[in-house]
């Protein structure tokens, strides 16, 4: 079973049409990255306009957004593209309806606003979703207000929300959610959001950026900035795999490294006042047969009444988030137990013949918010402000906060815009607004499904390979023409193929097991023994292309399992 889908059509996207599978020309796409001397070797050589530190989505964004409008750009980031909060959220690009019970109005306008906007210029990565909110007696948002709640919520999306809202009696609502707890049932409403990749919409932005002229280099690390008669002029840059040492020179520095944002600022001005707070945020996986919805919902927990999702995803069914304020390092965040029996329970309330229990889950794994810190107020990080801000320490480094991945796009435009205010430049209008991220330049999703339905012959593998690739999905599956085996499954019932590990060195800058198991593909989270044996299956593609000789490849699959275990291991609960 999938999700409840709306045809591509009812969004009316500029860059779609009614051409067929056989009409479709997809566009030729461009070639793969530099290699990976060649971008170190421009990063040591050249003056930048602009250094941006921090690879996650915002960070990329704001180095594609910087880079379409001409600027000279650079981007490193210490770990890998997304391998932070940007790869650990509830993969949704959506209005924040939650938001408005706090009065976030201008933030729901704005998200609305963005998430009609990737939907069409991300058809593949961001697609629609239907949400069904049961109201229960007693339920501290009535089945009235939530209806008046949900008719605001279409008015701030200017009404051009996928289909509106619409409110759902008992019986239609058990209908349209089998299995949920009659007992003490009202009804409650459907209404519209959108899910993604949260990794792979990362990745398309620093493709994108790399496409545009930006050099941009992941498992590089900054270790100290350039400051000269105190101003910044650039920073110190480690490449992580090699240990060689650069300095990189830029007119112009951003501080895009959410939770880490902190410690980029004590490189910069020791003892410096905070300015990130962090809040962290649980989810688990469990198999789609355990808690079977064809449609997303939004709970309010039993527990704590706390707004809460549950969310179809393909095999699995996610449950989250928490909330919870925390100073745990970035690096180290994890769920505990504590965090899992609460989601088991919340989803438990509402399912009572799933008796999930702590057997269920396949996998559970924490983010860091990176929340403006002075948007906490005197309230918890549940009312906290997701708005961003923008902060220039007295070096002019420009550090971008908050925010939330919704809105990723029109925080790099304000920082790029702040950026050519800081560099003396002449406004130009941002090109992401209208320029589709790299495989969302098709004419028709339908179309790309049909067409690699047809050539590829496994359902699963064609969807996931179009959801992931946009147009770009025949590069992937071309490899297999050329060697058969390609084809094969990384996991068994799982529809990632050996072709995706070769493509992802040669064209989406994988350097390790991680980059490719945990981010380029969901298979750590998908399996319960996150990725370990599809690591073997993918080095024994990747090590002839990356030279890894078989002490490296044992290196790398050692590595790959302590990763997994510092992300995806379980704390015992907190006391």
């Amino acid at each position: 079973m999938r999700p409840e889908s709306v045809a591509p059509s009812a969004l009316a996207p500029a860059h779609r049409g009614d051409s067929g599978a056989a009409a479709l020309l997809p566009p030729t796409p461009p070639p793969p990255p530099a290699p990976r001397s060649e971008r170190l070797l421009a990063l040591s050589s050249q003056e930048f306009d602009l250094l941006v530190i921090g690879g996650g989505v915002t960070g990329c964004g704001i180095a594609r957004d910087a880079a379409l409008r001409g600027l000279r750009v650079a981007l490193v980031e210490r770990e890998d593209f997304a391998s932070g909060t940007s790869s650990r959220s509830s993969r949704l690009i959506h209005g924040g309806v939650r938001y408005l019970e706090h009065g976030h109005l201008g933030l729901v306008f704005e998200s609305s606003i963005e998430r009609y906007r990737l939907l069409r210029l991300a058809p593949h990565l961001v697609r629609p979703l239907s949400f069904v909110w049961p109201v229960y007696q007693g339920a501290r948002i009535p089945r009235w207000k939530l209806a008046a709640g949900l008719m605001l919520y279409d008015a701030l999306a200017l009404f051009r929300n996928v289909k509106a809202s619409r409110r759902l009696n008992a019986q239609q609502l058990s209908e349209a959610v089998p299995g949920i707890r009659a007992e003490g049932l009202k009804g409650g409403s459907r209404y519209f959001d959108a899910a993604t990749d949260d990794a792979r919409l990362t990745l398309a932005n620093a493709l994108g950026a790399s496409e545009a002229g930006a050099i941009v280099l992941n498992h590089a690390s900054v270790r100290g900035l350039l400051i000269e008669q105190g101003r910044v002029h650039g920073a110190t840059v480690v490449d992580e795999l090699t240990g060689q040492q650069l300095s990189v020179r830029a007119r112009a520095l951003v501080n895009a490294t959410g939770p880490w944002s902190d410690e980029i600022r004590k490189l910069d001005a020791n003892g410096s006042t905070p300015t990130v707070r962090g809040s962290k945020g649980v989810h688990i996986a469990v198999p789609r047969e355990r808690l079977p919805t064809d449609t997303a919902l939004t709970l309010l927990s039993s527990v704590d009444g706390r707004v809460m999702f549950i969310i179809p995803a393909d095999t699995h069914t996610i449950i989250g988030t928490t909330e919870t304020a925390t100073h745990a390092h970035p690096s180290e965040v994890r769920a505990n137990l504590s965090d899992v029996d609460y989601l088991l329970a919340s989803a438990n309330a509402f399912f009572p013949q799933a008796l999930l229990s702590r057997e269920d889950v396949v996998s559970a794994w924490a983010g860091i918010r990176p929340l403006v810190a002075s948007g906490y107020g005197h309230g918890d990080a549940n009312s906290a402000s997701r708005e961003h801000a923008l902060h220039t320490s007295p070096t002019g480094v420009l550090a971008i906060s908050g925010g939330k991945l919704t809105t990723y796009r029109v925080m790099a435009r304000d920082t790029v815009n702040a950026v050519e205010k800081v560099l003396g430049l002449p406004h130009r209008k941002p090109l992401t607004d209208s320029l589709p991220l790299p495989g969302g330049d098709i004419s028709s999703l339908d179309a790309e499904l049909a067409a690699a339905r047809a050539e590829v012959r496994r359902e699963d593998t064609a969807v996931h390979l179009v959801r992931s690739y946009g147009g770009r999905w025949r590069q992937v599956w071309a490899l297999t023409r050329e060697q058969p085996s390609l084809a094969e499954p990384l996991v068994p019932g799982l529809p990632y193929i050996r072709a995706e590990a070769v493509h992802a060195v040669t064209h989406e800058l994988v350097h390790t097991l991680s980059d490719l198991l945990v981010r380029r593909l969901k298979v750590a989270f998908e399996t319960r023994d996150q990725g370990r044996a599809a690591a073997r299956v993918a080095a024994a593609d990747m090590a002839p292309l990356l030279g890894w000789s078989p002490d490296t490849v044992e290196r790398q699959l050692a590595d790959y399992s302590h990763d997994v275990a510092r992300l995806f291991g379980i704390d015992p609960a907190e006391r």
